[in-house]
């Protein structure tokens, strides 16, 4: 029986993405490759190489940006894999990291779908990957006929850029003079809660004044903002098994594909940032912002009439113009998505969903539920677990 292969990950699971790169490694390996696998979980190999080369290792692969690893790696003939999202390359060392330009594209794509005529992007002039996300971006829109603004400024890897009052302050200074409504992508998801917040100074509405796209899909980061932060995945599995393939590739000797091989993302995970319409209206972005705040609570639409200063018909008249549905339906609309979520993400029973979504009684909201999705709560829920 051949033994298996003495590898060393330095990948840091702090970074929930770090941990799904894994997870396609680990998919790989259940088919493929024969590995005793040690992970560097905090990276200590980084800062104490003499720690990680006492050991003898068949193979490495390092997601980091010192090149420390990777020149020792070189010197004793160890095959490596370079995981670092940074253009830098080592002769000899192959590359596996996001496509940030389709990153970019793909970010544009999803904020024009939404309407939007005004653009902008949010990102650190220090860093590559960021560069290149920007760079996708603006040749999205530019080949829409538009040409979006863009902010900015060095990151400082000394602090944790969401923790930088100064930073915050600096974007809600550039955000301030901005048409409106407005679409903004940010390099990660760190930096879309600055803009975030940034708006939160200004007292800017997100998404109805300004949208807001991240990037990377930390996922508890996302869900726990407010509103909840869109972003667009880096498609991790993949990353993790073309990862797992090359680091085998180059153990047994065979040609590797590319000295770099880029990593499309995936869909936009949409979220509340970017869930609305570009409407000019103020108004009816008021009204819309009310309702996708309070839709769960079981507000009436007498209610969004009382907090939009006009009248039932003339209310009526501009919804039907911008969204092409009454309040009444924009309403029933925030309730189903909510229970769609809830289905898919808890095993709640039907009267607690009816309750959360702001209906008194569960039968009621399996009618509207079925008259919006032709599916019953049950038939949507075993759809759903059926795909996972």
């Amino acid at each position: 029986m051949p033994s298996r292969k003495k590898i060393a990950l330095i990948v840091e699971t702090r970074l929930e993405e770090n941990v799904r790169v894994l997870n396609g490694m680990a998919a790989y390996l259940r088919f493929e490759g024969k590995w005793s696998a040690f992970i560097d979980d905090r990276a200590e190999a980084v800062h104490r190489p003499e720690w990680l080369f006492r050991e003898h290792w068949d193979g490495i692969i390092v997601r980091h940006s010192c090149t420390r690893i990777i020149e020792e790696c070189l010197q004793r003939g160890i095959p490596c894999v370079d995981l670092s999202d940074d253009t830098r390359t080592v002769s000899g060392v192959p590359k596996v990291r996001p496509d940030n330009v389709a990153i970019g594209h793909v970010g544009a794509e999803h904020l024009m779908e939404r309407g939007h005529k005004h653009f902008a992007y949010c990102g650190f002039s220090s860093e590559s990957w960021s560069l290149e996300r920007r760079q996708g971006f603006t040749e999205s829109l530019k080949l829409a006929g538009f040409e979006p603004v863009v902010f900015e400024s060095a990151y400082d890897v000394e602090t944790e850029p969401h923790w930088d009052i100064e930073e915050e302050q600096r974007i809600s200074e550039w955000l301030a003079p901005l048409p409106r409504p407005i679409a903004i992508m940010a390099c990660n998801d760190l930096r879309a809660l600055q803009v975030v917040k940034a708006c939160r100074l200004l007292n800017i509405e997100v998404p109805e004044e300004i949208s807001v796209l991240g990037v990377n899909n930390e996922t508890i980061r996302c869900e726990m903002a407010h509103p909840a932060l869109s972003s667009v995945p880096v498609n991790a599995l993949a990353y993790g098994k073309t990862a797992a393939a090359t680091l085998d590739a180059l153990m047994a000797g065979e040609p590797i594909p590319a000295a770099e091989q880029l990593i499309e993302p995936t869909e936009v995970v949409a979220r509340r940032s970017t869930d609305a319409l570009a409407i000019e209206d103020p108004v009816i972005a008021k009204a819309l912002n009310f309702i996708r705040e309070r839709a769960t609570s079981g507000i009436t639409v007498e209610e969004v009439v009382k907090q939009s200063h006009i009248s039932r018909s003339l209310l009526e008249r501009r919804f039907r113009k911008y969204l092409a549905r009454s309040p009444q339906m924009e309403i029933r609309h925030v309730q189903v998505q909510r229970i769609k979520q809830m289905l898919a993400e808890t095993d709640y029973p039907l009267a607690t969903i009816a309750e959360l979504a702001g209906f008194e009684h569960p039968e009621y909201m399996s009618v509207v539920f079925k008259r919006i999705t032709h599916l019953t709560p049950g038939q949507f829920r075993r759809k759903v677990q059926q795909k996972s």
